[in-house]
């Protein structure tokens, strides 16, 4: 499809990386709050969810709109904590392993859930996903020193 060539060209310049993550997120968070948490504008390309999870330092609740991989029709969801390509983890990565129980806003349900950081041969398996998932990926690692935080996130009974 062109059109979601034309993005993931876009979304890989420094330029995107530089104002997507003050615009993007504002954006989402407006939009899920006018449609009671139905609608998030960047899922129009990418699935999305909002994310809340408590913060590392303070402990209050932070919501984060995130592009997702849903996995098992929607039962768990990996999110990987590119950052855009810009040099630090994103904070809610930070919070994520501060404190692994979390919820989502998915698809207009509100879902508990636990965090798990992926590594070792796990993470690369998933890495490998992503990448056939959404390819700039690969330009925000190859940006970076740091390795891209991958998660698994489940439902919790």
């Amino acid at each position: 499809m062109i059109g979601e060539r034309v993005v993931q060209k876009v979304s890989s310049t420094k330029g995107f990386a530089k104002v997507a993550p003050h615009v993007i997120p504002a954006l989402d968070r407006a939009v899920h709050r006018l449609t009671r948490g139905r609608v998030l504008l960047s899922a129009q390309m990418l699935p999305g969810l909002i994310l809340t999870a408590t913060g590392a330092r303070s402990g209050l609740p932070r919501r984060t709109p995130l592009a997702c991989m849903p996995e098992e029709h929607g039962r768990t969801w990996i999110l990987v904590g590119s950052n855009f390509g810009r040099p630090g983890h994103p904070a809610w990565t930070a919070n994520l392993l501060a404190h692994a129980d979390a919820s989502v806003s998915w698809k207009g349900e509100d879902i508990p859930v636990t965090a798990r950081l992926l590594t070792g041969e796990e993470r690369a398996a998933v890495w490998k996903t992503a990448l056939a998932f959404w390819p700039p990926y690969a330009t925000y690692q190859a940006r970076v020193e740091r390795e891209i935080r991958l998660f698994r996130i489940v439902r919790r009974s």
